[in-house]
């Protein structure tokens, strides 16, 4: 039987966020805080589940995160959803178990039908990932 995961408070302001999708809460939970401005604040806490065989945050998490991320502020900055059409991830430094991975993102332009987003995870003061990406902008139909 597997122990029960605990969380600890997390950092000043933020809270855990609701209403993702099944994929984005069943890797979270994912919290975020409510600043005002063009930035987007998200961060989850690294648990095992989170780590490869060496005790380090997965890549693949790394990855996960930060395409919310940036899709977050994609709907911040246009009030629109937006589906990611190019990711790209730079891998910096590591994240450790027991760490809090924050992220911050904006959109640096957006078009009527795609926008331009750039963010960043980090620990403490390491930057582990940064990334951009173009997300197409889903219109409603009538």
């Amino acid at each position: 039987m597997a122990e029960p995961e605990v969380i600890p408070e997390p950092p000043a302001g933020f809270i855990r966020s609701t209403g993702r999708g099944a994929f984005s809460s069943h890797n979270g939970p994912h919290f975020h805080r409510e600043v005002m401005g063009e930035m987007t604040e998200q961060a989850f806490f690294a648990l095992p589940r989170h780590a490869n065989g060496l005790g380090l945050v997965h890549g693949g998490m790394l990855t996960a995160f930060i395409d919310g991320l940036l899709g977050a502020a994609t709907y911040r900055a246009t009030r629109q959803t937006g589906v990611t059409i190019q990711l790209n991830v730079n891998f910096l430094h590591m994240a450790r178990v027991g760490e809090w991975v924050m992220g911050e993102a904006k959109v640096t332009r957006a078009t009527k039908d795609v926008a331009f987003v750039e963010g960043r995870a980090y620990v403490g003061g390491h930057d582990v990932i940064r990334a951009t990406g173009v997300f197409k902008l889903m219109h409603r139909r009538d």
